[in-house]
């Protein structure tokens, strides 16, 4: 079984389709590409998908020390070069909200941000910035 389908609907918008699960994603061309932008572009998703999959790594990682990450949350910021147009870079700033976290659970939460497939099969031309906001400290990757 494959993992998805995508329809064109015509006026620069798909409709993607999780075939294990049935749940659909509409997607726009931004409006700096003739889009509407009415939703996520193709590269909005890229770039909330590593948000989501270092996110979700760590939820693994923090389930299996038994510590919690819950209500963590990721603002990104995706930005475009042009010729050519792709992403140039992804900025990431995870807020961990009233965890008080030790200098040793903190570590283990970046090396698991590392290990994130989103993150290690993006090029190496596109730049990362990822942050770490923990309620008494801020780390950059």
């Amino acid at each position: 079984m494959g993992t998805s389908e995508v329809i064109y609907l015509g006026n620069l918008r798909t409709k993607a389709k999780h075939l294990a699960s049935g749940s659909e994603i509409i997607t726009d061309a931004p409006v700096d590409n003739k889009g509407k932008g009415e939703f996520f572009s193709p590269t909005d998703l890229v770039a909330t998908s590593l948000a989501s999959c270092i996110l979700t790594i760590m939820g693994i990682g923090a389930e299996n020390f038994r510590y919690n990450i819950d209500g963590t949350k990721a603002e990104i910021t995706k930005i475009m070069t042009d010729n050519p147009r792709k992403i140039g870079e992804i900025k990431i700033i995870f807020t961990f909200p009233n965890h008080n976290f030790t200098k040793k659970q903190k570590q283990a939460l970046i090396s698991i941000a590392k290990t994130c497939p989103v993150a290690l099969s993006l090029s190496l031309d596109v730049k990362k910035s990822i942050t770490f906001v923990f309620n008494d400290e801020t780390i950059d990757l």
